[in-house]
């Protein structure tokens, strides 16, 4: 069980639980490994797990009808991470999770929440504050792509993500932020010539 201790740190972080509540919720989670670009879920597919990222980064995207990738969030370490809405729903998600870099996570399949829904004193509580994350995190998005300009979100970026510059492609970045690897590159330059 020491391989859960990450997961273990933030649930008890996250809500009161006992070390039984932990010790059966566990007991249905386990841990799985994703190569460099080696996708987690695919669009068009049933979401019946949330992860959970020990280690490693994961790339949130979708592909629009000219068949153009848009990345919407990138996942770290300590995160949960899922087409949220498709997992509550039941429904094919529009999005895809590739792993970005060598990725652990901690799999939560569908029966785990279902089972903390029903056993657990503050399951409830657990998914309410997981679907909050995910709502805040796309408010958050939508909110900053239309009041804040392509400066400002590449100002912003390394404190929403650390260390992203060094973890991930920058026409991947330049997607995430709505702009061209051009554009990109000239905002990156602007801030050298500054230093």
């Amino acid at each position: 069980m020491d391989e859960l201790n990450q997961i273990k740190r933030v649930l008890d972080s996250m809500i009161r639980i006992s070390e039984n509540e932990m010790t059966d919720f566990l007991k249905y989670c386990f841990i799985k490994q994703f190569k460099k670009k080696e996708f987690l879920s695919a669009s068009h597919s049933m979401v019946d797990e949330i992860f959970f990222i020990k280690q490693g980064l994961i790339r949130f995207f979708l592909i629009d009808q000219n068949g153009t990738e848009h990345t919407t969030y990138f996942a770290m370490e300590n995160q949960f991470i899922c087409d949220y809405s498709s997992f509550i729903r039941k429904a094919p998600s529009i999005y895809s999770l590739e792993a970005l870099e060598n990725t652990e996570v901690v799999v939560l399949p569908r029966e785990s929440i279902e089972w903390a829904y029903n056993n657990m004193a503050e399951g409830n509580k657990m998914g309410r504050l997981i679907s909050e994350f995910y709502f805040i995190q796309q408010d958050n998005q939508i909110r900053d792509q239309y009041i804040r300009t392509p400066k400002e979100l590449y100002d912003s970026i390394t404190t929403v993500f650390p260390d992203i510059h060094n973890r991930v492609p920058q026409h991947m970045i330049a997607s995430y932020l709505g702009i061209t690897s051009v554009h990109l590159s000239r905002l990156k330059k602007a801030e050298y010539s500054k230093s």
